[in-house]
């Protein structure tokens, strides 16, 4: 993949064309790209969007799902069986919404935890490394803990509002608790 010519004509949002042939063609660099160029631009935090070349229907859910796919068929699986079919399970769910709200809160916190340590980290000697490897439990402990918070938090959060829905729901069709 070539490197992305910047100019000030260029959109904000880089746009890859798939074709029938199932080849993807990025728009920036005119050329044609794999999904594990798709892949650097999400590494890259590069903004982009997959389009039907025919349709213009947007396809990028579908190209970031099928390179979660790859990844997790790749020998080094994200997720458990387990934890696949309770995500199946959660479609079609009255918590569907918010399971999928919770989730993305999570990756974000743990996200935000994780860049917050890589910029503490920055500068950091051979000795500064060894005495944070010898002290990693008590540090992941805090760096978990305080992401273990903000997720009881978030559920907590997410628990209020629906208990608030339903007696809205309930208040519509003039059923008090």
């Amino acid at each position: 993949m070539q490197p992305r010519k910047t100019s000030p004509a260029k959109p904000a949002v880089r746009v890859i064309k798939k074709y029938p042939n199932r080849r993807l063609y990025d728009t920036d660099t005119s050329t044609y790209i794999t999904l594990a160029d798709v892949k650097q631009l999400v590494m890259d935090a590069e903004r982009f969007v997959v389009r039907d070349a025919k349709s213009n229907e947007d396809l990028t859910r579908s190209i970031l799902l099928q390179i979660i796919l790859e990844e997790e068929a790749g020998g080094a699986p994200m997720f458990t069986e387990a934890v696949l079919g309770n995500i199946i399970r959660f479609y079609g769910h009255a918590m569907q919404g918010f399971m999928g709200s919770y989730l993305e809160k999570n990756v974000q916190v743990f996200t935000d935890i994780q860049t917050k340590m890589a910029e503490q980290s920055r500068g950091a000697s051979p000795e500064m490394w060894a005495q944070f490897m010898n002290l990693q439990p008590p540090a992941m402990q805090g760096a978990m803990g305080t992401y273990v918070e903000q997720s009881r938090a978030m559920l907590t959060q997410m628990q209020e509002q629906l208990h608030k829905q339903t007696e809205q729901m309930f208040g519509a069709f003039g059923v008090k608790r």
